[in-house]
């Protein structure tokens, strides 16, 4: 439904025409950076009363998506998007209650079936099982020229809802890809579907973009962000990890900023900088402060709150990608929306929070666990098949159900092009085992497999980079045995060290030798959990 006409009846075809579409293309972080997208397109033409309207389907890459173009003598305004999704009541459903009238991806998903899922708004991604299928509902390609959407559910349908009255952009107005990922549960969890919909790279030279761990200081100890001498010793822990990063955050002081770079660069430290995002939404500000902050030499920023999924807001999201881009600063994004194919238009975008992460468990006094051991696998199946996830995991004196051997699989088990460890130095310290792998362990990977799960019962799930792979894994409910089928490996002995539950809630490192086409059988226990680390 646009301004000048309604566009959703009484259309007339005009005809329809095809296109096949091959692409590779190259991403700094994600599940895989070698990517290669085969799809056909078709175009079909409609018009009412001389105005037009272009339907664009495209089929492949292991799913189907569709989008809207709206040609016009000038520029055009949408009102209202009418599209939806119908499924089977029986079909089972991973659904993410999205606050109407914010931005909110922190909730926990819910799972139930379509038929007794409630009447409220959900949002991207949803997961659906229909018989043997599974789909993946979404958005691809969104920037300044429209809003993000979210689902509304009346009970029969999933209805597109924008988030603004109205949405206005130069003709010819294009809306996001409306994304379906559809096949088995591996074609879901290992899709790059959403990146491959989004446009091409705006940056030339990447060389300059390093995803990493970093080092992060005000989960477990708030007042540190105020205190370089504080921040110094997170410094030095970073180093002694081999993270390259540490982010601080709210609270830095400008006046010895400068110095904790400096003494960072020594150490062979990047620092990344926090800012609310309204301190950075002018461009007499991106000049000004973005400039001063690499002056310092900063490597990149963290900027927070930016709860909108409005067009308002996409506008200064794609001002501050452009800004930070021609500074060469990488930055992550929190309080705000999902990525929707950002890491492969803009690759110095390294993760987005939009997830109800770690910052929800921080230990307080007579704090109950607050998420079941499902919340780390729904997220798993959903969340992170969107794009990047900055959850803050391997904390493990939060106040959590699943056990520390599951707590350290989560490096693993999501994806993040800055993975921010968040707990205390004392913590990683008192447990060597977990400090040693998190000292190894990639944040982007070459190769993304997943070898069985369920976002309700269990997840393995393994990763390469370079010559090494890595297996996650994690359980909701009783313990028992997970067998890793080593199909993956190629030929020759591997050194598999294994990071398992112990008593206490610690974490036991082990080496065993293992060949391609072995099964490992592991014990893990109630709402546990391992990592592999395998080695030629």
């Amino acid at each position: 439904m646009t301004a000048h006409e309604d566009l959703t009846r009484g259309l007339v075809f005009e005809g329809i025409a095809s296109e096949a579409i091959e692409e590779s293309y190259g991403t700094v972080t994600g599940k895989r950076r070698e990517h290669r997208y085969t799809a056909t397109e078709w175009r079909l033409g409609f018009a009412r009363n001389g105005h037009r309207l272009v339907l664009r389907v495209r089929i492949g890459g292991g799913g189907v998506a569709y989008r809207y173009e709206v040609p016009w003598s000038g520029p055009v305004t949408v009102c209202e998007e009418r599209s939806e999704y119908v499924l089977d009541p029986g079909a089972r459903a991973v659904l993410l209650p999205y606050e109407n009238g914010r931005c909110d991806y922190e909730e926990i998903h819910r799972h139930t079936t379509v038929g007794a899922a409630e009447p409220v708004h959900y949002g991207y991604p949803s997961l659906f099982q229909v018989g043997e299928s599974w789909l993946l509902v979404t958005e691809a390609d969104l920037d300044s020229g429209y809003a993000g959407s979210r689902l509304a559910f009346d009970g029969t349908a999933f209805r597109l809802d924008l988030p603004d009255p109205y949405v206005t952009a130069a003709s010819p107005l294009r809306t996001p890809w409306r994304t379906a990922v559809i096949g088995d549960l591996a074609s879901i969890v290992e899709s790059d579907l959403v990146t491959s919909l989004a446009a091409p790279s705006r940056v030339a030279d990447t060389s300059w973009i390093r995803p990493g761990a970093a080092a992060w200081s005000w989960w477990s100890d708030g007042p540190s962000t105020r205190d370089l001498e504080a921040q110094r010793r997170w410094v030095d822990f970073a180093a002694e990890q081999g993270w390259p990063y540490v982010l601080a955050d709210a609270g830095w002081n400008k006046e010895w900023m400068p110095s904790l770079i400096s003494y960072a660069a020594q150490k062979g430290v990047g620092v990344f900088l926090w800012s609310h995002w309204q301190h950075v939404d002018t461009e007499l500000e991106h000049r000004e402060k973005l400039a001063l902050w690499k002056e310092w030499g900063a490597a990149g920023v963290k900027i927070d709150f930016t709860e909108s999924d409005g067009q308002d807001r996409m506008r200064w999201f794609d001002a501050i990608l452009a800004a930070t881009a021609r500074l060469e600063l990488m930055v992550v994004f929190h309080g705000g929306t999902i990525p929707r194919g950002t890491e492969r238009t803009w690759p110095h975008f390294m993760t987005a929070e939009a997830v109800k992460g770690a910052e929800w468990i921080k230990p307080k006094p007579g704090k109950e666990p607050l998420y079941p051991a499902t919340h780390y696998l729904s997220l798993a199946f959903t969340r992170n098949v969107q794009g990047p996830m900055d959850f803050t995991p391997c904390t493990f004196t939060a106040v959590r159900t699943i056990s520390a051997g599951f707590e350290l699989a989560l490096a693993v088990l999501f994806e993040s092009g800055i993975q921010h460890f968040a707990d205390s130095i004392e913590s990683y310290r008192s447990r060597p085992e977990a400090a040693a792998l998190l000292a190894q362990v990639p944040t982007a990977w070459e190769e993304t497999r997943l070898l069985s799960g369920d976002p309700a019962d269990h997840i393995l799930l393994a990763r390469r980079e370079g010559g090494h792979w890595y297996v996650g894994a994690g359980v909701a409910g009783p313990a028992r045995t997970l067998t890793v089928p080593l199909d993956f490996l190629a030929e020759g002995e591997w050194a598999a060290d294994i990071y398992r539950d112990a008593p206490g809630d610690r974490v036991l490192a082990e080496t065993v030798t293992v060949i391609a086409g072995d099964k490992l059988a592991i014990p893990v226990a109630a709402d546990g959990g391992f990592t592999l680390r395998l080695t030629r």
